[in-house]
């Protein structure tokens, strides 16, 4: 009898959420973030094929295509139909995406069978983005002990963890492995079927209410709020562009202009600058969560700094065309992309309203990916300026740019009633 008041008295404690239930969804977004970036250590391999440069940049940033609407769209449709189905359409998209470049290799319209899938690797990142980052921080919310950016911060590094592991993996199975069109996307899809089993493990955090019912028209928001906030408008935009902008420099137009001083180690450096550049972004992370401040973008112009001195560097490393130079500003750009992504989300969050922050995700990214399409411009614009210029040019627009999100640090809090109308 004593034993049985004695539990009576001391009721068993709540059990802390168990990491399967947020771990099939990192997976997830980790398959993705792979998918998205494993194409671009490939560029110089599809450029010694005899692939234009501007056709392997175009391909490069064709994904932005499927990305960018996707973006926009993914959040809305997790708020209606759960996040659950959305973010397992978008990791099975992943896995179509390198079935159709694997097949490009022995295509007869291989350019076609390529841009289709960057394509609906696009698609299938911005669901990532969108859906699988606000899933993660749903599922690690429920954890009482947890910080309450954890699981923003969790999000973040699973992405990048994918968007530099990926191109690594692939790189490496291009330079020294068999099939170097197929078996790194066949390494892909291995992987995308192994997580694909394992992600109805997580438990569905969004509920979804009837059609027809009464709640209905808050199933999908009509308007998010917090995309027209001013601090969303001169702090967020301002640095958004900058986020993949800095990644595309470094791993797409560094490894391009020094190709020619590294013979057949050029895949191989590639491979290197997009691991180094992803590497950095990673490590840097949790510094950028002690940068951050409610009461200032401070850790947002530090990014945009770092981000100002490696777009010099990268004009210097045009115009010396050193690879050690390029590769160390390949590690500035990661250091710049790190704090930069992990700054944006945290503002982000306290602008969101509450059920708007899949759909504000979303637009984060899509106007981060904007900068995506830099390599493809830099290739259209060579021509006429040449790298160093256009790169010196760029570094001059990014510090104008850091010089409007100082101006606004400290302005429009969340906590002020700074919305316009």
């Amino acid at each position: 009898m004593s034993t049985r008041n004695t539990r009576r008295e001391f009721p068993p404690r709540p059990a802390a959420p168990s990491r399967a239930r947020w771990a099939p969804v990192a997976a997830a977004m980790f398959c993705c973030g792979w998918g998205g970036n494993q194409f671009t250590p490939l560029l110089i391999m599809y450029k010694e094929a005899g692939y234009s440069a501007f056709t392997v940049d175009a391909l490069l940033g064709a994904y932005v295509i499927g990305l960018i609407p996707s973006l926009l769209l993914a959040g809305g449709l997790s708020n209606r139909y759960g996040r659950r189905p959305v973010m397992f359409l978008g990791t099975g998209l992943a896995l179509l995406a390198s079935v159709m470049m694997a097949i490009s290799a022995h295509a007869a319209h291989a350019v076609a069978w390529l841009a289709a899938g960057r394509f609906v690797a696009g698609t299938a990142v911005a669901v990532a983005m969108a859906v699988g980052s606000t899933w993660v921080k749903e599922l690690t919310d429920t954890d009482p002990a947890g910080a309450p950016d954890l699981g923003t911060r969790r999000a973040a590094l699973w992405l990048t963890l994918g968007l530099g592991i990926g191109p690594g993996a692939a790189g490496a199975l291009a330079q020294w492995g068999p099939w170097p069109m197929v078996l790194p996307y066949l390494a892909h899809v291995a992987l995308c079927v192994a997580v694909l089993a394992f992600l109805p493990l997580s438990r569905e955090t969004r509920t979804t209410p009837p059609v027809d019912g009464p709640d209905s028209s808050r199933a999908v928001p009509a308007r998010t709020g917090g995309a027209r906030h001013p601090r969303f408008r001169r702090v967020i935009i301002p640095m958004a562009p900058w986020i993949f902008g800095s990644t595309g420099v470094a791993y797409a137009i560094m490894p391009e202009i020094v190709s020619d001083k590294l013979g057949s180690w050029s895949l191989a450096y590639s491979t290197l600058l997009t691991v180094c550049t992803i590497g950095a972004g990673v490590g840097i992370q949790p510094i950028a969560k002690r940068l951050d401040r409610t009461t200032s973008a401070r850790a947002v112009v530090v990014s945009m700094v770092v981000m100002c001195a490696g777009l010099a560097c990268s004009a210097v490393a045009a115009a010396l065309r050193s690879p050690w130079l390029a590769l160390g500003t390949a590690l500035v750009l990661g250091t710049a992309y790190g704090i930069a992504v992990v700054s944006g989300l945290l503002e982000l969050q306290r602008l969101a309203r509450p059920g708007e922050l899949a759909q504000l995700t979303g637009i984060y990214y899509a106007l981060a990916y904007v900068g995506f399409l830099l390599p493809s411009l830099l290739a259209a614009l060579n021509g006429v300026a040449g790298y160093p210029v256009l790169l010196a040019a760029l570094a001059v627009l990014a510090l104008t740019g850091t010089l409007v999100i100082v101006r606004h640090s400290r302005a429009h809090l969340p906590l002020e009633p700074a919305l316009t109308p």
